[in-house]
């Protein structure tokens, strides 16, 4: 995620990214947000929501909730926390699977895609760009 991008959802979440800018041996956090921009909107409205929860913590229990890491894996987001509630857990699932259905890339109506062993989750404009020239959409058994 390009910088700026980054830095806004940092200073828009503290609890939550309260490790972005501690070392590598401390937090994967320090590596930033491995995903392209299309996903912006979806990881801030995900940590607004659990910006909130830890926000309802006490001030004791605050200081073991936070980001681990944040990234893109097999086509889809992958959203880890040092320690999160069963709620916690339930927001990031759903997130997660929504990621399957926006593009990566720009945001908009996405679909998993494979260039063999690479997956990434691409609009039908994006996989036309020649950066993506290798991959196809995955299609499904029902649409076989």
């Amino acid at each position: 995620m390009e910088e700026a991008l980054d830095n806004q959802i940092v200073e828009s979440y503290p609890h939550l990214y309260k490790n972005r800018y501690k070392s590598m041996q401390e937090t994967c956090m320090c590596w930033g947000f491995d995903c392209d921009e299309g996903w912006f909107d979806l990881i801030d409205e995900l940590s607004k929501n659990l910006e909130e929860e830890i926000l309802k913590l006490s001030a004791e229990e605050r200081i073991h909730y936070g980001a681990a890491q944040v990234k893109e894996k097999f086509g889809g987001l992958r959203f880890y926390m040092d320690c999160a509630t069963d709620y916690m857990i339930e927001l990031i699932d759903e997130a997660e699977k929504k990621s399957y259905t926006i593009c990566e890339v720009c945001g908009g109506l996405g679909k998993l895609c494979s260039a063999g062993v690479w997956l990434k989750t691409l609009c039908k404009r994006c996989l036309k760009d020649p950066r993506f020239e290798n991959y196809e959409w995955i299609k499904k058994e029902s649409e076989v």
